[in-house]
């Protein structure tokens, strides 16, 4: 994306409003099981995965609520997923998930509940053309010839085939378009067939990028199948990779308890009378699994990348370290898979501080919170940890080489 280099602060708001009835199913489409778990939660998953999503918001009918907040704490998420009441109409339940938004978003997603299989890439296309152009939309082409009739069905004159697309979601906008667009339809009683259209209406210009041929709408059983196919196939490819493709890094950090320095482990700040001492922040947990991201590309270590020696290094939060270590990474065709750590530390306790550092670490990796484990032991009071002099890390990372687009 041409002149952007911050990363955009993106909240996706869900559509689930939807039922059963053409999966003639007494279970609302979007808690449909599917691969061994309801469709909300791979949708979900997906979109919280990306760096650039900093919170979810599922607009529902107030009685799914509470099935909705049961299959959300199965898994943790790096970022705030709250569910709120949706309202008579998609447009009514998205304009209720928008006003629930962060302030600070640069940008407003929507996204239907019943779309799981929504990757990655095509996710940034959208943003990165929203963030241009105000508004986008992923789009596939007409394959076949669409043609308009009467309500006599007589066919009316044919439009040209290379201007017509089967438009999806996630759908994106800067914030301040869509809450401006959908105030005015609301005010002028407007009811768009989904936001880009409100957001036309509004006088707004709307792009179209490649959407994805597995990016289906699940609204009949066929689509169920379908889907489970897809997802059986991509874990078919996923494993083949793993098994050729793949490589395990290992990170190993120390540093010495100090007097008069800030206590930060995986990006938190924990009250202890001492600190890590070190040039950056001193977060020995987060270098770690710097070193473990760098061994397994075998790009060498986070003091060849971030030496002390450099002033700008001074100081700086580890967690940056982190997403530029990502980003290094992923440069040389690596898709990061999990990761696995290990603190050796006498005091502090760490149990109650675990969960925030895993919210960080994934964040910070762009990867789900699942796939982030960090443990930590005493060592029994022997050696320099176990006499309070430092604390020291060890991290395991498994990367998956993936073709570079």
């Amino acid at each position: 994306m041409a002149g952007r280099e911050k990363k955009l602060m993106t909240v996706a708001v869900i559509a689930a409003g939807g039922t059963g009835t053409r999966m003639s199913s007494a279970v609302p489409k979007q808690f449909l099981v599917l691969a061994g778990k309801p469709i909300l939660l791979h949708t979900v998953s997906g979109i919280a995965a990306l760096e650039e999503i900093i919170q979810i918001v599922i607009a529902l009918p107030v009685e799914h609520i509470p099935e909705a907040q049961s299959i959300l704490q199965r898994q943790s998420f790096p970022i705030d997923v709250q569910c709120v009441p949706g309202g008579s109409s998609r447009q009514e339940s998205v304009s209720l998930g928008v006003a629930q938004a962060r302030p600070d978003a640069d940008i407003i997603m929507v996204h239907d509940a019943v779309r799981p299989i929504c990757d990655r890439d095509m996710i940034r296309r959208v943003l990165n053309a929203a963030w241009e152009h105000g508004a986008a939309v992923p789009g596939l082409p007409a394959t076949e010839t669409i043609q308009r009739a009467s309500s006599s069905g007589h066919v009316l004159p044919t439009p040209p085939r290379e201007e017509l697309y089967a438009i999806q979601t996630p759908q994106a906008f800067h914030a301040g378009v869509l809450r401006s667009a959908l105030k005015q339809a609301e005010e002028a009683g407007f009811l768009g067939t989904d936001e880009s259209s409100v957001v036309r209406w509004a006088g707004h210009p709307v792009m179209v990028v490649p959407g994805s041929q597995d990016n289906i709408k699940i609204t009949r059983p066929l689509d169920l199948e379908l889907a489970e196919l897809l997802i059986s196939k991509r874990s078919e490819e996923g494993n083949r990779a793993g098994m050729n493709e793949s490589r395990i890094g290992q990170g190993i950090d120390y540093h010495r308890l100090v007097e008069g320095r800030k206590l930060i482990l995986g990006g938190v700040e924990i009250p202890f009378e001492k600190g890590l001492e070190g040039h950056s922040d001193a977060d020995v947990l987060a270098h770690a699994v710097c070193d473990a991201l760098l061994g397994a590309a075998a790009m060498g270590d986070i003091g060849r990348h971030f030496p002390d020696t450099d002033p700008s290094n001074r100081g700086r939060s580890s967690l940056e370290f982190l997403r530029e270590v990502r980003s290094k990474v992923e440069s040389e065709g690596w898709t990061l898979r999990n990761v696995d750590a290990t603190l050796l530390v006498q005091r502090p306790r760490i149990a109650p501080h675990v969960l925030a550092m895993k919210q960080n670490i994934a964040q910070s990796l762009g990867i789900a919170i699942s796939d982030v484990n960090i443990k930590a032991t005493t060592t029994e009071g022997m050696n320099a940890e176990g006499r309070g002099e430092g604390i020291s890390a060890q991290a395991v990372a498994l990367l998956v080489k993936r073709e570079i687009k």
